[in-house]
Formats: structure tokens, sequence, C-alpha cells
């Protein structure tokens, strides 16, 4: 991971744990909302929006708990 990557997430490191969803754009929604069924995440808000990761072809997102 880039460091150009790391600016562009909207939250600091400073104690919060992260979970990082990399996959394609069909099995990062799934992966969310499997998350807020499970109640793994109480919230959607609490991902970031979906957007390119560095891997082809590939997208994802982080929730921030």
């Amino acid at each position: 991971m880039t460091t150009e990557f790391n600016e562009l997430l909207p939250t600091s490191h400073a104690g919060k744990s992260q979970i990082w969803i990399i996959g394609s754009r069909d099995q990062v929604i799934h992966t969310i909302n499997e998350f807020c069924v499970k109640r793994i995440a109480t919230d959607r808000a609490k991902f970031t929006p979906i957007f390119p990761a560095p891997f082809e072809g590939k997208y994802m997102s982080v929730l921030v708990r």
C-alpha cells in the first residue's frame, strides 16, 4: 500500500482498529451487507465509500471500529 492510498482514507489511525475488505465490487458490497446483518458493523456509515484498490480489477472499503 502506498502513502497516496493511505492519504485517501478519511480517518486517522490513532487507536481505531480497521477491517479492510478487498475484492470485486460485488464481493465488497456483499461483505458489507453481511457484516451489517451479522451485526459486526452497526451501521453502513462506518464503512468508507467503495474505491478502486491498487490491485488490478479490485475494489476496497474499510470498516473503522
